[in-house]
């Protein structure tokens, strides 16, 4: 008896062709059941290759900058302990001294005060334009890798002396000057004039940033320009092999020096800044992927209910097979080696559409590093057959508790 149900007569190239038949003698359920699975597999790697790539993007505008860069702002973003703050305080502005003094600290090599504002920009013509303007100096243009295509960038010169220069977009100069030159010409930002001396590369969006639609001037000229002192930021370079951690210690000690013992800037590194946001990016990428992920479980329950259905139409089939000798084992094998293979083909096409649909997106931005991390493409298809087999038990086990005579006799 023992031999009887858990020894198999059916050959294993037997049982295929009997699964497969099966298969092709429904294809309207077979298809719909395939397509329910193939959809599960595409939507998380194409969402996985989505996340992947979001991730190298944020990693490569970083890393186009260097990794040597301290960004100080002010303000303290963490708490401490000790008695609150008094009522009304605010942090310290930085300045352009605050700026400066930090050049003091061995492993800083340069030093780029920042303000930035919003203005009208316009020229003689009458056209006009709302755009950002930045007020920096000379040093900009080696932190953030500034190249210009025509005309020069911001000269060296005293930070407090402000200039009527000024550096604009190439996307703002088209907008204003058309196909003129626009190097030696005048454009009024606000109620003050600036002689363009430099146009820059066509850069696009650089951490947040447009450089196409963007004006630069003196840091002096921009305080003028906003009536304020305060920087937005200060960006600091350090000397290849310096200590980025050592540097960022120094300047926090050098601004509380200068702010009577006060440490209120926060000081943040660009390793911390791409690691931050990897990791906010890649919770998303899973927390998205695992809901599209569901749709595997929705799939698991169509394949166990269609089956279900399948088992009782077909119940002189199975009837017959027992007739001819097929042990328990070999009915229950053959309905589980059918929902595998629902879920393989499923899950097969779905990767496929999946990784078409992330080449097209990857060909239609190009500048969108989009990649099919390999993790997502084993997790998806192996979800999806072992969804597969574990909805096709109670069906398969159903088939198998059928009494031959019964089934015959269609009760």
């Amino acid at each position: 008896m023992n031999n009887l149900e858990t020894g198999s007569t059916l050959a294993p190239r037997d049982a295929v062709m009997l699964a497969a038949g099966a298969l092709d003698a429904n294809r309207r359920r077979t298809a719909l059941i395939v397509l329910a699975t193939a959809i599960g597999v595409a939507a998380v790697v194409l969402l996985a290759s989505l996340g992947e790539g979001a991730q190298r993007f944020v990693s490569g505008q970083f890393e186009a900058l260097g990794t040597n860069l301290l960004v100080v702002m002010p303000g303290r973003n963490e708490t401490t302990g000790g008695p609150p703050p008094v009522l009304g305080t605010t942090p310290r502005d930085l300045t352009i001294d605050d700026a400066y003094a930090l050049a003091a600290w061995r492993d800083i090599e340069r030093i780029a005060p920042v303000m930035v504002g919003n203005a009208p920009v316009s020229v003689a013509s009458g056209l006009e334009r709302e755009v950002n303007v930045l007020g920096s100096t000379a040093s900009m243009q080696a932190l953030r890798h500034l190249d210009l295509v025509q005309g020069r960038f911001l000269p060296e010169s005293d930070p407090k002396r402000g200039a009527a220069i000024c550096v604009i977009g190439s996307e703002l100069r088209e907008e204003l000057f058309g196909n003129a030159p626009a190097v030696g010409r005048w454009l009024r930002v606000a109620d003050r004039r600036f002689r363009v001396i430099g146009v820059l590369r066509d850069t696009g969006m650089s951490i947040g940033t447009d450089f196409d639609d963007l004006v630069i001037i003196p840091v002096a000229s921009a305080q003028m320009l906003f009536d304020r002192e305060s920087l937005f930021r200060i960006i600091a370079s350090v000397r290849p092999g310096g200590d980025l951690d050592a540097a960022s210690a120094a300047v926090h000690d050098i601004i509380a020096q200068r702010h009577e013992g006060e440490d209120d800037v926060t000081v943040i590194t660009q390793d911390s800044v791409v690691e931050t946001l990897g990791r906010i990016v890649g919770t998303i990428t899973l927390g998205v992927a695992g809901i599209s992920a569901i749709s595997l479980a929705v799939a698991g329950i169509l394949i166990m209910n269609v089956m279900l259905v399948a088992v009782t139409q077909r119940r002189a089939e199975i009837g017959l097979l027992k007739a001819l000798g097929a042990r328990t084992v070999d009915v229950r094998g053959l309905f589980m080696l059918e929902a595998v293979m629902l879920a393989c083909g499923g899950a097969l096409l779905g990767l496929g559409v999946g990784l078409a649909a992330a080449f097209v997106v990857g060909q239609l931005y190009p500048a969108f590093p989009v990649a099919t991390p390999r993790w997502a493409m084993l997790t998806a298809v192996g979800v999806a057959v072992i969804t597969g087999l574990v909805f096709g038990v109670v069906p398969a086990r159903r088939a198998a508790a059928l009494d031959p005579v019964d089934a015959l006799a269609r009760r």
